[in-house]
């Protein structure tokens, strides 16, 4: 593995048996997630249907056998073609509120949503 400094932010190359990895860095639904060709990725419920592709254009890094490209804050061109495999929701979380002896209780439950996304060629 070899590390290439980038002012205070330590970016690596992934190498397997003498292969560069690609990889890229996106973001979607305010969250950055490390992706490479054939990751399923659970991600923001996304407002497409099951099955069709979904171009993921805010990519902030790229890492090939050329090196690493990082954007200011996203690359220009670079985009990361997904298919969408399935939506659903997440497990239950509960939130219970109460305030003691004031006979205050409050219980609530929430299921985020998501998309189940895999990742089919990352472009730039």
């Amino acid at each position: 593995m070899r590390v290439l400094k980038h002012s205070h932010l330590a970016l690596v190359r992934l190498v397997r048996g003498g292969v560069v990895i690609m990889y890229a860095v996106i973001e979607t639904g305010g969250k950055q997630y490390r992706v490479q060709e054939g990751d399923i990725v659970r991600v923001e419920k996304l407002d497409v249907q099951e099955g069709e592709k979904v171009d993921l254009s805010k990519v902030l890094l790229i890492s090939n056998e050329d090196g690493i490209v990082v954007g200011k804050p996203y690359i220009d061109g670079a985009k990361v073609e997904a298919t969408v495999i399935e939506h659903g929701k997440d497990r239950k979380i509960v939130i219970f509120k109460y305030k003691p002896k004031k006979d205050y209780r409050k219980k609530q439950g929430h299921r985020q949503p998501y998309t189940k996304i895999k990742i089919e060629k990352i472009v730039g």
